[in-house]
């Protein structure tokens, strides 16, 4: 393994790109090509894919990079393509047909950089054409995923240590945008590593160019009025976060009697939908676009002006990552909080029905296993229907389906008609005091947010202490610009 960086360097830098180095990526970059393991705690947008794409063109063996977002893949290995870099990527969006012509390409020693969701390692087919190729390099993207304290937990995630035994023990980077202490703690012992074995490069929170402002207003007719008009006063590229489907479609009915265009962007429109709303924003200027936190993971966007939270987001860690979104290019950008009291009210239902008790999902288990082979022609409202007796605006069902689906436990899409069980139930998902635990950490998340929103001291320094990063200076916010 090499030691040093090649005396190429430059060749592989003009591949992707890159006229200097930023921050710490060179010293990152040195760390992998030597062999060590590190941990990469680096803000949205300052570079992160580089700290593995060019050590993988380094190193004689295969990239392997562990991604839950399908659309960042896509656009990296075109990107990738772009450069003459031979990349793929497997995941649920390829056909049969082109998922097959993958995997032999793969076992006949094809590919510099593969791209997979961790859901690729259940599967036999990707082992056996895996098996035989030298793994240099193993990197984990959205490494939050991996700790159970994180604010986007993924089951699958906390197999990567057994992934990595298969794959050979090869060099590992994890790298996320969001860690607090105790995720960089849970991160490092899941990947199997002891805190010696791994260098930790925390590159700070937030990009100075970025303004970090809350407006407070009395009542939501108020706080719409004061969105209107902030969108009115910066007439560019723009997101609007809303936590709820129905108050986008209100609010666009407000801009459309404004007169303001705009798009919206949503989980439940069709994928169809979905694609080109993503599409057209990304090509787009001066564009409005209303959207729940379903949008902008892996959306690369150099020029997006402004964020605006039309509610409180329900942690920091998913603030910090919308609102990562803004500014790539370095350019000032503004990032405000609209809030009032309603807002709050709405979230504590969310954690409600984002924790279920153990009562709850054994109940939907029993229920979808007492369905059998019935369960494949339900709706969601039709299983709701029997799970959900009285509010069919509890969401507890939308959790547990999403929970069964991480664990394992189900396959297939209820509204393809193709659900069906196919494990039982993990001990953690019966666990009162797991359940418990996790809905405590979801409380104390929102907690913090609510005091980000309410501080009198400056909202920078606020981030940099709740992510353990060392501040600095801000002098871009409202609180010190008051």
């Amino acid at each position: 393994m090499k030691n040093n960086f090649s005396t190429d360097i430059n060749i592989y830098k003009k591949k992707l790109n890159i006229a200097e180095f930023r921050s710490s990526q060179e010293s990152i970059i040195n760390d992998i090509l030597s062999g060590r393991h590190c941990l990469v705690i680096m803000p949205t947008g300052m570079g992160k894919s580089i700290c593995f794409q060019l050590p993988a063109l380094v190193f004689d063996g295969l990239t392997v990079v562990i991604s839950p977002l399908i659309s960042l893949m896509h656009d990296q290995v075109a990107q990738l393509k772009n450069n003459d870099i031979n990349a793929a990527y497997i995941n649920s969006s390829l056909s049969k047909e082109k998922r097959i012509k993958t995997y032999n390409q793969l076992s006949k020693g094809d590919f510099k950089i593969l791209y997979v969701s961790p859901e690729r390692f259940r599967k036999t087919e990707f082992i056996k054409a895996i098996k035989n190729r030298k793994v240099s390099l193993l990197a984990i993207d959205e490494a939050h995923c991996i700790s159970q304290w994180g604010h986007d937990f993924r089951p699958d995630y906390t197999k990567i240590n057994e992934f990595r035994k298969q794959l050979g023990n090869p060099a590992t980077i994890a790298l996320t945008a969001t860690a607090t202490l105790d995720t960089q703690k849970d991160i490092i012992k899941q990947l199997g590593f002891l805190e010696d074995d791994i260098h930790i490069y925390n590159e700070g929170i937030c990009r100075p160019n970025l303004f970090l402002g809350v407006k407070t207003a009395v009542d939501e007719p108020s706080k719409n009025k004061m969105i209107i008009n902030e969108i009115k006063n910066k007439n560019e590229n723009t997101i609007v976060y809303f936590n709820l489907i129905k108050n986008i479609e209100k609010f666009s009915h407000l801009l459309d009697v404004n007169k303001i265009p705009h798009e919206i962007y949503h989980g439940k429109l069709p994928a169809e939908r979905r694609k080109k709303v993503q599409n057209d924003f990304i090509k787009s200027n001066n564009t409005v676009l209303l959207a729940t936190n379903a949008f902008g993971m892996g959306i690369d966007k150099a020029d997006i002006r402004n964020i605006i939270h039309a509610e409180l987001p329900a942690s920091l860690e998913a603030y910090y990552q919308e609102i990562g979104r803004a500014g790539r290019d370095g350019k000032p950008s503004f990032c405000n909080v609209f809030y009032n009291e309603d807002d709050l009210a709405v979230l504590l239902d969310f954690i409600e029905w984002e924790n279920p008790d153990k009562n709850f999902i054994g109940m939907v288990y029993q229920t979808m296993k007492n369905l059998g082979d019935k369960l494949a022609s339900l709706d969601y409202e039709q299983l709701q229907s029997k799970v959900v007796y009285k509010n069919r605006g509890d969401q507890r069902l939308q959790t547990v389906l999403n929970i069964f689906e991480r664990h394992n436990v189900t396959k297939g899409d209820i509204e393809k008609h193709s659900l069906k069980l196919i494990n039982t139930l993990p001990d953690e998902l019966q666990s009162e005091e797991y359940l418990e635990l996790k809905k405590k950490k979801s409380l104390q998340r929102l907690y913090q947010m609510l005091q980000y929103s309410k501080t009198n001291e400056c909202r920078r320094k606020f981030i940099y202490h709740y992510f353990n990063a060392k501040f600095t200076k801000c002098d871009n916010c409202d609180i010190c610009f008051a």
